[in-house]
Parts: C-alpha cells; sequence; structure tokens
C-alpha cells in the first residue's frame, strides 16, 4: 500500500511497472515458436499474428491451444499484427463492417485474456480502396469502421495502432502524416499510430513526420529499405529516425519485420547492430 512520501509513475511511462529506457524493448514479428531462439538472441519479446495467434475465426479451443505454449515460456508477446483478413472487407461495396466488429471483438477479448495491449492495423487486403470507387467514400467507410472497433478496443483495453504502409503494398494511409490524419479523425486514445521505418524510406518520408505526429505515436516497426532486410544486411543508417523517435520521448517498443534468409543466423547480429545505432542517438 502506497503510504506518504511514496512516488507512483504515471502508467505512460511504465511496462509492467518498471520504467523503460530509450529502445530497450526490441522484438521480431514472427511465429511464437521461435521464442527460444529469439531470447537466446537477446531479444525481448514476439510480435505474433492476429490472425495466426488469436485466430479470431477459430473456435477457443484453438486459440487457448496457442496460448498455452506462453505458458512454457517468459518471453512476451505486448503486440499483434496482421489484424483483420483480405476477404473482410472494411471499404468499398464489399464491406462488412458488422462482421469486421465481430472479428475484433473475438481478437480484442482474446488479446487482453493473453496480455497482448498493441493490435498493429495495417491489413492492407482489407482496408485498400476498389478500383473505380470513390475515394473519399472509401475514406469516410474506413474512419467510420475504425471508429467502431476503437470503441470496443477501449473496452479490452488494447491499442489499435494503423500502420501505414508504402503504396507498392496499400493505397490508403501510405505515410505517417496521412496516419494522424486517420487518428485525428477517429479521435479514441485507443486508436492510435505506428511508424514503419521501412514504409517511410520506402515512401521518401523523412524523420520530421516523426517529430510531427510524435504525440500519436505508440508503436514501432524497422527493416532495411533494400530488400526489407534485417537491420545490419546492407549497412542502412537508421539513426536520423531513432533520433526522432528518442526526440519525441518515445518510450514505447520497436519491433523487426523483416525477411529473414536464416532467422537463427541472422538474428543475433541483427540486434547489435540495431543497439549500435540506438546508442548512437
Amino acid at each position: 500500500m502506497a503510504g506518504a512520501g511514496v512516488i507512483i509513475l504515471p502508467s505512460v511511462m511504465c511496462s509492467n511497472r518498471k520504467e523503460r529506457l530509450f529502445l530497450s524493448d526490441l522484438g521480431v514479428c514472427t511465429r511464437y515458436s521461435n521464442n527460444q531462439l529469439l531470447k537466446e538472441a537477446g531479444f525481448s519479446y514476439v510480435e505474433e499474428s492476429v490472425q495466426s495467434f488469436l485466430v479470431p475465426l477459430d473456435d477457443e479451443e484453438v486459440f487457448e491451444n496457442n496460448r498455452s505454449q506462453m505458458d512454457l515460456s517468459d518471453m512476451l508477446i505486448p503486440a499483434c499484427n496482421s489484424f483483420i483478413p483480405g476477404k473482410l472487407k472494411c471499404v468499398g461495396p464489399d464491406a462488412v463492417p458488422a462482421e469486421i466488429i465481430t472479428y475484433a471483438e473475438t481478437a480484442f477479448r482474446r488479446a487482453q485474456k493473453a496480455g497482448i495491449g498493441i493490435i498493429v492495423f495495417g491489413s492492407s487486403g482489407s482496408r485498400n480502396i476498389p478500383d473505380g470507387f470513390p475515394r473519399q467514400e472509401g475514406v469516410d467507410q474506413f474512419i467510420d469502421t475504425c471508429k467502431k472497433i476503437a470503441s470496443i478496443a477501449e473496452q479490452y483495453d488494447v491499442t489499435i495502432v494503423l500502420e501505414p504502409l508504402n503504396k507498392g503494398e496499400s493505397n490508403i494511409v501510405n505515410s505517417v502524416a496521412e496516419g494522424a490524419e486517420i487518428v485525428r479523425s477517429v479521435d479514441n486514445k485507443k486508436f492510435m499510430l505506428l511508424a514503419d521505418i521501412f514504409h517511410m524510406t520506402m515512401e521518401n518520408e523523412g524523420p520530421e513526420s516523426i517529430i510531427r505526429h510524435g504525440d500519436l505515436i505508440r508503436h514501432t516497426h524497422i527493416a532495411e529499405n533494400t530488400g526489407r532486410a534485417a537491420p545490419g544486411t546492407n549497412g542502412e543508417d537508421f539513426t536520423p529516425y531513432l533520433k526522432a523517435l528518442k526526440d519525441i520521448g518515445y518510450n514505447g517498443r520497436m519491433s523487426v519485420e523483416c525477411r529473414w534468409d536464416e532467422l537463427s543466423l541472422q538474428a543475433a547480429p541483427a540486434l547489435t547492430e540495431l543497439r549500435r545505432q540506438i546508442s548512437m542517438t
């Protein structure tokens, strides 16, 4: 029980009641079956997939079987990506908002049960505006669906982070700046923004966007621009983006989301390089 003279740190600065140093929590987007390999490499968490780990379209038994894996390890899953499957359309004439709401409710309920606090909303197949469909109508549909699922996320204390994707993957929300517009339109503390350094460099979006919209950023991804490779593969310099995150006081996590040639051989060197660049900020 807190008494006189005891200082309680605000939750925004804490994770599991401990204050994190800048980018001290580094993880990898992969299957949880790789958890031991990543732990030995020095990573602190796994970012799993909503569709393969929380399995909202499957029975509860399938999810519980997945969750039981976590009981065998102390490696956390604080975040999940691959949110909405492409067949559940957010926009266009085939949009199914009611089905998405049902799907999201199951995902968020299971996320809370598994201790997962961040859901990454990339899902290009779901959110892409169909050819010939009025763009503004599609944007309005997207915002409306985001508002509805954000309200559900509130009930389960889960934060959705909108992931801007490069134009090769998505025709809507291609920059941190565009993502910030959507987040401000949704206007819900449980619907925030992700900064993915790979997608930013693909779109020639500089680190100034991180500075400008830093108040909205709650999660980050990273990979090299060339071949979406692991940090250190081609010697690419992330420090301007890392410095921007440090300058805004970012205290969240960063997940490596890349193409691995051989995870077991590349994981530790990628982490070493990422830590080296973080130390230079």
